[in-house]
């Protein structure tokens, strides 16, 4: 399959509108079908439904709408790459690592000034994005190297190195009546009055219902908390990042989270190596 037919085919399985994916791709119709059908006599299956007024997706047609997504992603994140490592060598930044901004700064205090002080350290260059992205950053190409949290960012595919495992906490208001309880359990935040636990935002920008408050940032979350208007569970590194106005509890049952540092096995970094190897030093 071409690259191209991939994208007129997830257009049109997306749209399911021969007239709109045609207009989304800035073609013409005509050989936006011709192009489909030759997609499908090639693969010998029908990818799409079509009648007068309605155009819907087979079961092969919706396999291959998932595979063709992670198709185009894989080339596009390949592109970048290597337009990104053609830059390392002229002018552009050396290493591009991407994070959380919860992130404890201790641990990536520690790793960059121990890989600057390294013979041959490239500058690197820090992204500091919302709980979920630092996955997309590195799957999609834009980031060399990650520090990822399992069990709540996944690592299938990529190679990793454990950084350190941990319990965590619950962030409430400083002189909330669970701040004086030396430990929490899950049950005891479930409907918390006017504290819920808040809603972070979907790949697709969209929000999971409930009560809690929509957040994009970690510094939005902090200052709801400390207004009374929510509550955070975060692993127990967080408790260097908090104010005055904010305490911390041990969640007993919640579940441990592990860091790791993450990069893609493609890499050919000598760079990317010497930061693993700094990163699993300092965890050891």
């Amino acid at each position: 399959m071409e690259t191209r037919e991939l994208r007129y085919f997830v257009a049109v399985a997306e749209e399911l509108h021969f007239g709109r994916a045609a207009q989304r791709l800035g073609i013409a119709q005509p050989p936006l079908s011709r192009a489909i059908q030759q997609l499908e006599r090639r693969l010998g299956v029908p990818l799409l439904d079509r009648t007068s007024r309605t155009v819907t997706l087979t079961e092969a047609g919706a396999v291959l709408l998932v595979e063709g997504r992670a198709a185009l992603e894989a080339v596009e994140a390949a592109e970048r790459r290597t337009r990104r490592a053609a830059l390392a060598t002229t002018d552009g930044p050396g290493l591009v690592l991407v994070t959380k901004a919860s992130t404890s700064r201790e641990l990536l205090a520690n790793l960059l000034d121990a890989y600057a002080a390294e013979p041959g350290a490239v500058p690197v260059e820090v992204i500091l994005c919302g709980p979920g992205e630092q996955e997309r950053f590195l799957r999609q190409g834009q980031a060399d190297v990650a520090l990822l949290h399992r069990p709540f960012d996944s690592t299938a595919g990529l190679h990793v190195e454990e950084l350190g495992t941990e319990g965590q906490v619950v962030v409430l208001p400083a002189g909330h009546p669970l701040t004086a309880r030396a430990q929490v359990r899950m049950a005891d935040l479930a409907g918390l009055p006017g504290l819920p636990l808040p809603r972070w935002p979907r790949p697709d920008g969209s929000y999971p219902p409930g009560p809690g408050p929509r957040v994009r940032d970690h510094a939005q979350l902090l200052q709801l908390v400390a207004l009374g208007r929510a509550c955070s569970v975060a692993p127990e590194s967080c408790r260097s990042q908090l104010h005055d106005d904010l305490a911390a509890v041990p969640v007993l049952d919640a579940p441990k989270v592990t860091t790791v540092i993450a990069w893609p096995p493609q890499s050919r970094s000598r760079a990317v190596a010497d930061l693993v190897r700094i990163a699993t030093r300092l965890s050891s």
